[in-house]
């Protein structure tokens, strides 16, 4: 009897564990679909995941639910920008519930790796709006209808960033590893949500003013949630802002779908000035525990008020920082008599009303002090500013009292004594009486380097001129990457770029004696000189194009003595260049390179795509090395392969747009342009299609030939390069040549030479006697001169080229083409005589009409008709039709006799 008794109940763990691996897989099409369903059913956006994993043993007894690789991208304005991605979302379903076939009740739900990215453009739109209209407003929404059911008892989202960017606002907030999660019973309107929240990093700014930078926050809070007023209150919570701890209450209400209420407040309950202090992430993050500080300090703040895209709450904040000290044990000297007073004011949560106020920033480094102040009012209409900065600061001191990372070295001796005051309008129009600024900032001997910069910047000096119309940079001088540059000129707009984010607008002379472009991509090359050694390994995926910085609309008058990109080297480099719209535009850059000279003109762009940067380039080049231009640029030997074969001089003009890679060379098939290339002397040698065309002629001229002044116009794009007509004449043989060659150098060509006949072999004569001979055995008296026309075909590759046309079919072609010669003659015949004859009748009635004429007034026949106009006109048609026929088939005609018509 137990036997049985064990026998049933092993056979059925048997079932239900062979049930929990099936049952997922039953059920697996119909909740896809019912996901796909949703999505389209309430999104304008375009949704897609990988895959759903689903399993009845990771949330046993309920099933779970994965949807793996999930990316939301947006539509329209926001075309494909990316909204939402998500490694994975694990839902925890009632296995029952699915079952039937009905609603399905959610549990809980995990986010994992979720990126957030919420961007509201300047006119307002948000790119978080992607649910259809509910075109059923007007009647209550029929809740047994949906699909899902939320009986949620917790949530949590696991190491997630976003990134909110409210362009309108000027104000964003990055909160990055995320980790929130929260218990409480959803189905209930009014109940208690317990949260745990820990961010590594949070920043935040608005508008010039960065209030937070890579702050590492926690917060603990219980949230009353009543769903009937969709309000939620947070009673005691307690934040972690790095070290400072801040005291939270208030409430957060949705007033709308776009509009949210909140009236919240934050203030930390602690006076030590070493909490203040942890919110400099430099000190923060380097043995920050082992700081000995003094001082007091006070912070809080409040926002209350509605949250719109057309509304901002109104906000306050308050810091106050009295004799401050901080001093690493380690290190021998402390920053003292540290004084700060600053406060942020927005009364009506209208942005033109935020007042930043600091009228104190003290702090001493060795005894030497430091000032600052700052008044920013009216910062959307017209800002106004009042600020002052003065101090000395040896860089190379600041070690004694700050730890800096590992591997970072820094010098220098930095003095300022600068001040400005007015209105941003004054400086836009002009008018330099309004406004005040004066001093001057100079940096002297400054070299950093870091893990980022491990090769080190070096700034000699910079010495800045401020004035109400600009700041003038009467010296810039240094070195980076190998590069010893100078520079001068002015900068216009400096406070409107650094307090409104305005382009930084300016004009700069720079000189260098060289650029080495590879270093600045971080990319090597083998030197030429040893061409035995391996080639230096560049990590292609580690790399990236130079990124064309942002906000600057700055103009580079510039000369170079030497640039170094890839395997070109460029001497006396001068032009134009323009920064501007993360676009670099290049105005009458010339140079000397490969024996030559050039002048581009175009523009590279990272504005479209930091990966693939867009490039529009004009060049001219006169008297370029041919062998040196195919063996430096790529494009070139793709353009143009027959150059690896030919030696000479080249002048070409050439307009080209596409895309580059990371490795900053083009991507081929995006490349489209046009051109012309004039080979002013070379040699061609070696060239396979030519040499397989002389071989199947048997004309050895066609071998290593001479050429000069040869002009051709091309065009190219979707990969494959375009050749306009273009004639050669080589060894007193004529081609024209026309066609097309690939990137991958497969051919399609067509050449049309006029051969002499003497240069071709005792075969080739002989078909073209035997053709000639047929022709006149039929009467047709044909003669084709001393040379023959052969059309060729060209196909294959350019080290395998293939030619469609041999002398044999040459020959029918020549039958064809006497043919119809024959056939044009006849027909020429044909419309001559009929004009002749037309001619002819018409000069007789004529003549008649005369001669009638001059009988009926009694004139005697004139001298020139002889008095026999028909008979006359007879001779003259004999004459004519006989000319015209010796003239047609080359036969000459006796001199004209001027005393006769």
């Amino acid at each position: 009897m137990l036997k049985k008794i064990l026998k049933i109940v092993a056979v059925t763990l048997v079932v239900l564990i062979l049930a929990a691996i099936a049952i997922p897989y039953f059920f697996k099409d119909k909740i896809i679909a019912k996901v796909k369903t949703e999505l389209n059913k309430h999104l304008t956006a375009k949704v897609d995941f990988k895959d759903v994993d689903i399993s009845l043993f990771r949330h046993f007894p309920r099933l779970a639910v994965g949807l793996d690789q999930l990316q939301v991208t947006g539509t329209g304005e926001f075309e494909g920008d990316t909204l939402l991605a998500v490694k994975q979302i694990d839902v925890a379903l009632d296995l029952m519930s699915v079952i039937k076939g009905g609603k399905m009740d959610i549990y809980n739900v995990a986010l994992i790796n979720p990126r957030i990215y919420a961007v509201v453009h300047k006119n307002g739109a948000a790119n978080w709006n992607i649910t259809k209209p509910d075109t059923a407003q007007a009647t209550p929404a029929d809740t047994s209808k949906t699909t899902f059911a939320l009986s949620l008892q917790q949530y949590k989202i696991e190491d997630a960033l976003i990134n909110y960017d409210d362009q309108q606002g000027n104000m964003q907030l990055i909160i990055d590893g995320l980790t929130h999660q929260g218990k409480g019973d959803f189905t209930q309107d009014k109940f208690t949500l317990s949260t745990s929240t820990k961010a590594d990093g949070i920043t935040f700014r608005y508008g010039p003013i960065p209030y937070l930078s890579s702050v590492k926050t926690k917060l603990d809070a219980d949230i009353q949630i009543d769903n009937t007023t969709s309000t939620y209150t947070l009673k005691e919570g307690k934040a972690g802002l790095n070290n400072l701890e801040v005291a939270l209450q208030g409430f957060f209400k949705l007033v709308n779908d776009s509009t949210y209420g909140m009236d919240l407040s934050f203030k930390a309950p602690s006076t030590n000035f070493k909490d203040i202090l942890s919110l400099v992430p430099a000190i923060y993050k380097a043995d920050f525990d082992k700081i000995k500080t003094s001082g007091n300090a006070a912070f809080g703040g409040y926002v209350k008020g509605n949250y719109s895209p057309a509304q901002m709450p109104a906000f306050g904040l308050d810091l106050h920082v009295k004799d401050g000290f901080f001093q690493y044990p380690d290190l021998p000297k402390p920053v003292k008599n540290i004084q700060i007073a600053m406060k942020v004011s927005n009364p009506d949560g209208v942005p033109d009303h935020t007042v930043v106020d600091m009228p104190t920033a003290h702090l001493e480094m060795d005894n030497t002090p430091l000032d600052l102040r700052l008044l920013v009012k009216t910062p959307v209409s017209d800002m106004y500013l009042d600020g002052a900065a003065k101090g000395k600061i040896d860089l190379s001191k600041i070690t004694q009292f700050v730890k800096l990372g590992t591997g970072t070295t820094l010098n220098g001796l930095l003095d300022a004594d600068i001040s400005a005051k007015g209105n941003m309008s004054a400086i836009e129009k002009q008018q330099y009486d309004r406004f005040y600024a004066a001093g001057t900032l100079q940096l002297s001997n400054m070299l950093y380097k870091s893990q980022d910069y491990p090769d080190g910047v070096n700034v000699k000096n910079l010495f800045l001129q401020f004035n109400p119309k600009n700041v003038t940079v009467k010296e810039l001088s240094g070195q980076y990457l190998g590069t010893n540059f100078d520079a001068n000129g002015e900068v216009n707009n400096l406070l409107a770029y650094t307090f409104k984010n305005a382009p930084l607008d300016g004009k700069l002379n720079f000189k260098a004696d060289q650029v080495n472009v590879n270093k600045f991509m971080g990319a090597t090359t083998t030197p030429a000189a040893n061409t035995a050694a391996a080639p230096a390994k560049v990590d292609s995926a580690a790399m990236m194009p130079f990124a064309v910085p942002a906000n600057l609309n700055i103009s580079l008058q510039t000369a170079v003595g030497k640039v170094l990109y890839d395997k070109a080297e460029l001497n006396n480099v001068t032009g134009t260049l323009l920064l501007k719209d993360e676009t670099l535009t290049m105005q009458q850059l010339k140079a000397n390179a490969l024996q030559g000279t050039m002048e581009i003109n175009g523009s590279y762009s990272t504005k479209n795509s930091k990966t693939n940067p867009d490039v529009n380039i004009a060049y001219d080049v006169q008297n370029l090395d041919v062998q040196q231009t195919f063996n430096t640029f790529n494009t070139v030997q793709k353009l143009m392969p027959i150059g690896k074969f030919l030696s000479g001089k080249i002048t070409s003009q050439l307009k080209m747009h596409g895309k580059l890679g990371k490795d900053m060379s083009p991507v081929l098939n995006t490349l489209t342009g046009d051109g012309n290339l004039l080979l002013i002397q070379g040699f061609l040698k070696q060239f396979a299609p030519v040499d397989q065309l002389a071989n199947t002629l048997n004309v050895s001229q066609l071998k290593d030939i001479s050429l000069r002044d040869i002009k051709n116009y091309f065009a190219f794009e979707n990969g494959r390069v375009k050749v306009n007509p273009f004639k050669v004449a080589v060894n007193g043989v004529t081609m024209n040549i026309a066609g097309s060659h690939g990137f991958d150098q497969s051919l399609d060509y067509t050449l049309q030479l006029a051969l002499p006949r003497s240069l071709m072999g005792a075969a080739g004569n002989s078909l073209v006697n035997n053709l000639v001979s047929q022709a006149q055995n039929k009467g047709i008296p044909v003669n084709l001169g001393d040379s023959v026309h052969l059309q060729v075909l060209m196909a294959g590759n350019i080290m395998k080229p293939s030619l469609k046309t041999d002398l044999k079919e040459s020959a029918n072609n020549l039958k064809n083409q006497a043919t119809e010669l024959v056939k044009n003659k006849i027909d020429t015949v044909k419309n001559v005589v009929r004009d002749s004859v037309k001619q002819i009748k018409n000069n007789a009635v004529n003549a008649l009409k005369d001669e009638l004429k001059n009988q009926l007034s009694g004139k005697k026949d004139s001298a020139h008709t002889g008095g026999k106009p028909l008979e006359n006109v007879g001779k003259q048609a004999g004459e004519s039709v006989k000319n015209t026929l010796n003239g047609l088939f080359g036969k000459k005609k006796p001199a004209a006799d001027s005393t006769k018509q």
